[in-house]
């Protein structure tokens, strides 16, 4: 697993309330490929894989809220993304409940993106 330690330094510093549930939509995104980096690139973490593919926006204090910069490129069958836009699309958890139901399901949109990146 990639962990970088900018990122962890930014997050103790970020004292977020949702600071467990972060970590753990981390962990999961982090353990998919071995190829998925993380740094910290428009004031907040963000997961890497042949280009920018999510970041947290860290404003968001009730929930998880994981963007994925080109998500509407990415076949979600698993009705994870959320949004509308026309590139972006929205990972959201209310809490670790929902984060451990949703496992899967982010997996499979982490590897969509991965499989997207590795047939350009």
């Amino acid at each position: 697993m990639n962990k970088n330690p900018e990122v962890d330094a930014f997050l103790a510093k970020k004292a977020h309330p949702m600071n467990a549930e972060i970590q753990k939509v981390r962990e999961i995104i982090l353990k998919v490929h071995p190829g998925i980096e993380e740094t910290i690139k428009w004031s907040s973490p963000t997961f890497m894989y042949k280009g920018n593919m999510a970041s947290y926006f860290m404003n968001a204090k009730k929930h998880v809220s994981l963007m994925f910069h080109k998500g509407a490129y990415i076949k979600d069958k698993t009705g994870l993304l959320e949004g509308d836009g026309k590139e972006g699309r929205t990972a959201k958890f209310a809490n670790m409940g929902e984060i451990k139901k949703r496992k899967k399901d982010l997996e499979t949109v982490v590897r969509e993106w991965i499989n997207l990146q590795d047939t350009e």
